[in-house]
């Protein structure tokens, strides 16, 4: 089967495109045939080696997918062949990714794919959208009618998460860095957006009030600025951040009894993720909820569609709003 692949840590060059053994399912896996793959920056984070974790040589890089069940190993009981299906969680701890034709995926992380829903917004959707879900309501407790902050809201998470507490009723404050970005979060829902660039974020909080919970993506968060910001109560989530500079007043922390809490989709347990695949299948099958997809390429642009990532994410162009989908 075709694969992008790499045989060693360093830059995008390091992919190769070529022919690997197809997987067999074992017992508990899913044999799926894959029609979408997802690009994360975590991808580009493993590529390089920037994100220490043991991963077998050669290693198949991607953490989404969306497909068609091809077969299916002892003791599966949820899926058949036949059936379209979409997964995170891949490409860690072990195991193998979904930059591939097939992948042989533990059943725990699969989900059914709504009919209504296209393969390629599946996987566009899986990682940032299970990953909002699990910062905004497992972690955070949004309700209706909290007030939140949403930093790039035009990226995968952000985009997905101005969903998300829009359909629950909550109001959303985002941010986003060009003009066209900020009239994208307000298509999507934002009661306000801002320009990070160019607008004065402090008038806009001022004017938007006390934020009941905050979700930065940047890399790059000011906790000390964004503690003067929170509600009583507030809840501050940190799902991002390897650049923070600054430091952390506890004495702010605990005059406004806030919370800081920092998560990583890995960590959770696949009941977990699995709530949140099923509301997020439930709001993607009503048109609630709709990943954003910057651009469609090729398994064999494996290479260039990391450049795109790393210049967008390390090299902070912006230059992408939503997520980069490859199809084998």
């Amino acid at each position: 089967m075709k694969v992008a692949f790499i045989e060693r840590f360093g830059p995008p060059k390091n992919i190769v495109v070529g022919d690997l053994p197809r997987p067999k399912p074992a017992p508990g896996q899913v044999l799926v045939k894959i029609t979408a793959a997802a690009v994360n920056p975590v991808d580009a984070y493993l590529r390089s080696g920037s994100y220490p974790m043991d991963l077998p040589m050669p290693y198949i890089m991607g953490s989404d997918l969306a497909g068609v069940v091809e077969s299916v190993g002892s003791q599966v009981a949820k899926f058949r062949p036949g059936d379209r299906v979409w997964g995170s969680n891949q490409g860690v701890y072990g195991r193998q990714g979904t930059y591939a034709e097939y992948a042989a995926v533990d059943e725990c992380w699969l989900y059914p794919t709504p009919d209504e829903v296209a393969d390629r917004d599946a996987a566009a959707a899986a990682l940032v959208g299970i990953t909002a879900h699990l910062g905004l309501f497992r972690e955070a407790k949004l309700k209706m009618g909290d007030s939140v902050f949403i930093g790039g809201g035009s990226g995968g998470v952000g985009s997905c998460a101005i969903q998300m507490a829009r359909a629950i009723g909550a109001r959303v404050l985002a941010t986003a860095g060009s003009k066209e970005k900020v009239a994208l979060c307000k298509q999507l829902g934002a009661n306000a957006a801002i320009n990070y660039k160019t607008d004065d974020l402090d008038a806009a909080l001022e004017k938007f009030g006390p934020v009941d919970v905050w979700l930065d993506t940047k890399r790059d968060q000011e906790f000390d600025r964004v503690i003067e910001r929170m509600a009583v109560n507030g809840r501050i989530i940190v799902m991002a951040g390897g650049d923070s500079p600054s430091k952390l007043s506890a004495r702010q922390l605990l005059a406004k009894d806030c919370k800081l809490l920092g998560y990583a989709i890995f960590n959770a347990p696949p009941d977990e993720q699995r709530k949140s695949a099923a509301e997020i299948n439930r709001w993607m099958a009503k048109g609630k909820l709709r990943p954003l997809i910057a651009r469609e390429m090729k398994l064999s642009e494996a290479a260039e569609a990391h450049k795109l990532q790393e210049k967008s994410t390390l090299g902070k162009s912006g230059s992408l709003s939503g997520k980069i989908v490859l199809a084998p």
